[in-house]
């Protein structure tokens, strides 16, 4: 998305959040508050929404704007959907833990785990996956029943461009392992993508080298400044400053982190101290790193020769469900009914 500057005039954003509020109210006694949680994971739905309320279409804007309709929303109706939102953007995005311990203590939630959950995202989104866009959006939503999504946003004055990552608990094994719902942007380009399937190998030699005595890997990375990087690395030894990194590396020897999720979520720990590992694994223990951008067009259901992604049958049963359900509860005649849900039934016969 173009990044766009400025904020909502009021006399708009008012009514966003009245709109917001009704379709919430709406979608969480049809259909649960779940359900609602997920569709603000998914960005095709998260896209039409922000149209829905009258935004402009095609702006970073679109993403802070939506949210905080829907946070000041769900201010009001919070208690009876069973529906919370915490942070947003800039300085407002770091009151995220202390927002999410005060409603999530009043449902009798875990609250370390949704807190770590917000902060793992985010970890994730600004050190893990070093692809040029700096975070300074972050919405957590969650459910009295634990279920949560995050939407949170990063920009890249260089290209003026905005990119979008959306989280769903439901679908996260592993915060490093494959873990976003989606990740949207029209500009792609080689990255450092240390959450990749294909970084695994990866993952395990970083874990390590931080578990090793600062002194040691300083000097593998003070060797490394000394080599002629290839045109193809993502990762450039100008960037790495040694010394810098020495009261970092002492803190992970002294924890000894078992893994790349510990480590990566280490206070301290962030883009840097990622890339001089990276660049170690690679260069010195020979394991590479993705550079595979997770950013992807948006398709609600694959497409059937196979691009993005297979037709997902599962997921577009559960559209073709939901929207059953919707046309069940208008009130229409029996016979428009009925021809709606044919004509519906007909696309599930299709696949």
């Amino acid at each position: 998305m173009p990044l766009h500057y400025g904020s909502a005039p009021a006399w708009l954003f008012s009514r966003m959040r009245a709109l917001a509020q009704g379709i919430i109210l709406l979608m969480s006694e049809e259909f649960g508050p779940d359900e609602f949680i997920s569709k603000m994971s998914d960005p095709v739905w998260f896209q039409a929404f922000g149209c829905l309320l009258g935004f402009d279409w095609h702006s970073s804007g679109l993403t802070t704007t939506v949210c905080g309709a829907v946070k000041e929303a769900l201010n009001g109706i919070g208690e009876d959907t069973g529906i919370y939102a915490a942070g947003g953007k800039g300085g407002t995005s770091r009151r995220a833990p202390a927002e999410i311990e005060r409603k999530a203590s009043e449902e009798g939630l875990d609250v370390e785990r949704l807190i770590y959950a917000s902060r793992m995202s985010a970890k994730v989104d600004s050190s893990a996956v070093q692809d040029g866009y700096q975070i300074y959006h972050h919405m957590f939503f969650f459910t009295k029943r634990g279920k949560w999504a995050v939407v949170q946003q990063g920009m890249n004055t260089l290209n003026g461009m905005a990119r979008r990552y959306h989280w769903l608990s439901e679908r996260i094994d592993d915060f490093t392992c494959e873990p976003h719902a989606a990740v949207c942007c029209d500009s792609r380009g080689e990255i450092l993508n240390m959450v990749a399937r294909e970084s695994r190998e990866a993952q395990v030699t970083c874990a390590s080298i931080s578990c090793e005595k600062p002194e040691k890997v300083v000097r593998q990375l003070e060797n490394i400044k000394t080599l002629v990087m290839p045109e193809r690395h993502q990762i450039y030894s100008g960037d790495i400053n040694p010394e810098r990194l020495e009261s970092i590396l002492l803190k992970t020897y002294e924890r000894q982190p078992e893994n790349f999720e510990i480590l990566l979520g280490m206070k301290g720990v962030g883009p840097k101290t990622i890339r001089a590992l990276a660049l170690v694994s690679e260069l010195v223990y020979e394991e590479p790193v993705s550079r595979r951008d997770p950013a992807r067009f948006s398709f609600a259901h694959g497409g059937k020769d196979g691009y993005p992604y297979p037709v997902d049958r599962k997921t577009y049963d559960s559209s073709i469900e939901f929207l059953e359900k919707a046309v069940r509860q208008t009130h229409v005649g029996r016979t428009e009914k009925l021809d709606a849900l044919k004509r519906l039934r007909n696309f599930d016969h299709l696949l």
